[in-house]
């Protein structure tokens, strides 16, 4: 009985298959988010002597791979489903490549504009998690996903601190170079490393269904999420438009140097959100410990909008700052699992990717006009201003539930028998939500696993597949 395994299964090891294409899918991730986030400490000491660069155009060349990316996100992974996997995978890879190469050798700042916005135009993160989703089940597809997570995040440290790193051993032009060889690597991983799928379908939950996109967008908690990440990012981004400049003209730090200031920030920020995160989860204390994070966010830049003339203000303000970010970062995907409808997690999730990408770009954008027109204060300040703002709407968000999403291969089950196991699955205490989908024979739960009893499930379930 497939429910009896997959129950049997939920805290068992994924198998040496799985976890292959778990790690190498992750491997390929990195490789775009290191490229993609190693020049955001170094571009703005950059840039500055490019020809015909500006403040604006400084910030539009740092944040349009955002744009870009969020055009494109979407339609690269619906395009997968009818193209193949690898295919778009490599297509956009390719983009990528290209656009890095075009960057590296570019001496204006249009070029590097350019060559960023082809960068973002490379989408394949959605089409990552749906060839994950084909080569994982659906009882270990959580925990595959939670490795590419923690490799986004250990990319994004990592990138932060090798940056300024190698900006001292080869110059952002080496940086460009770097990223384009990176993801000529990752097309070979696909082939070498990324086992073939059996079958490319399509997966509620790692996917964007555009039927329920009308729905998604009409959820206030879910918009209220979607509002979250993109503030988020467009901070984040803003933020390094200036920081870099303030570190080296104010504070008088050289840029050879910078490296060695960040490691021990971001370092201390990863160690000192995880007890937050077990607060916020294992206690149950989701809502205030992410309204605190938020508001952390909006007073350690308004820190840096009167410290930044000083190594030490700019340290302990971007510490914090680092903190709540981190925090942030870990908890609005939670959050936002918890909140999506059954079975509708793939398209939320879709909605949430595409509002972080704009945020990047909206970020650098205003980040570099502000910064043109007042300085690294008026950008502090608007960040400042961004956060209190998602401050009042976050505030407004119910409490989130205390559930976690179970997924149930069934087989073939009849349009009645969905009904009917559906109707009875709502009886069950601990259930909040369900869905059946007769067509691919999956059962999609919200539970809380506190009061769920999971041999009345599994009793339910076989009666109705028996």
């Amino acid at each position: 009985m497939q429910l009896q395994v997959a129950m049997k299964l939920e805290h068992d090891n994924m198998s040496a298959f799985e976890a292959r294409a778990a790690f190498s899918l992750a491997s390929i991730y990195a490789f775009r988010m290191l490229g993609l986030f190693m020049i955001l400490p170094v571009f703005a000491l950059y840039a500055h002597d490019l020809t015909g660069a500006t403040p604006v155009l400084i910030g539009l060349a740092l944040g349009v791979y955002g744009l870009t990316q969020a055009i494109f996100q979407i339609p690269f992974g619906m395009s997968s489903d009818k193209f193949g996997r690898k295919r778009i995978i490599t297509i956009g890879l390719l983009l990528f490549a290209i656009g890095s190469v075009i960057a590296a050798s570019s001496h204006s700042i249009t070029g590097v504009i350019i060559g960023r916005a082809l960068q973002g135009a490379g989408a394949v993160g959605s089409t990552l998690i749906a060839l994950l989703a084909d080569l994982t089940r659906e009882e270990h597809r959580t925990k595959a996903m939670a490795v590419i997570g923690m490799v986004i995040g250990l990319s994004f440290s990592l990138a932060m601190v090798g940056g300024p790193i190698l900006n001292n051993l080869f110059g952002v032009n080496g940086i460009f170079w770097l990223t384009a060889g990176l993801a000529l690597v990752g097309i070979l991983m696909l082939y070498i490393a990324v086992p073939a799928p059996e079958q490319a379908m399509f997966h509620r939950d790692a996917e964007v269904e555009p039927a329920q996109l009308g729905r998604i967008l009409r959820q206030p908690e879910l918009l209220r999420l979607d509002v979250g990440i993109f503030a988020l990012h467009g901070i984040l981004t803003a933020s390094f438009v200036v920081i870099p400049v303030a570190l080296k003209d104010m504070a008088g730090m050289a840029e050879s140097t910078q490296w060695a200031f960040y490691l021990p920030i971001f370092a201390l920020a990863f160690f000192s959100m995880v007890p937050f995160i077990i607060i916020a989860e294992k206690k149950y204390k989701m809502k205030p410990v992410f309204l605190g994070a938020i508001a952390t966010l909006a007073v350690a830049q308004l820190g840096l909008s009167l410290l930044h003339n000083s190594v030490w203000g700019i340290g302990v303000c971007l510490y914090i700052f680092m903190t709540a970010f981190t925090l942030l970062e870990a908890s609005l995907p939670s959050l936002i699992a918890k909140i999506a409808p059954a079975g509708s997690k793939g398209t939320a999730m879709g909605v949430y990717s595409c509002s972080q990408f704009f945020g990047i770009f909206i970020g650098g954008t205003v980040g570099g006009w502000l910064y043109g027109l007042h300085h690294v204060v008026g950008v502090f300040l608007f960040c400042a201003s961004l956060a209190l703002v998602w401050l009042c709407l976050a505030s407004t968000m119910k409490k989130p539930k205390q559930v976690t999403t179970y997924m149930i291969k069934l087989g073939q089950i009849t349009q009645e028998q969905a009904s009917q196991l559906n109707q009875h699955l709502m009886q069950l205490a601990g259930i909040h939500e369900a869905l059946i989908q007769s067509d691919d024979g999956i059962v999609y739960l919200k539970v809380d696993k506190r009061v769920l009893d999971k041999d009345n499930l599994l009793e339910l379930v076989n009666r109705y597949t028996a």
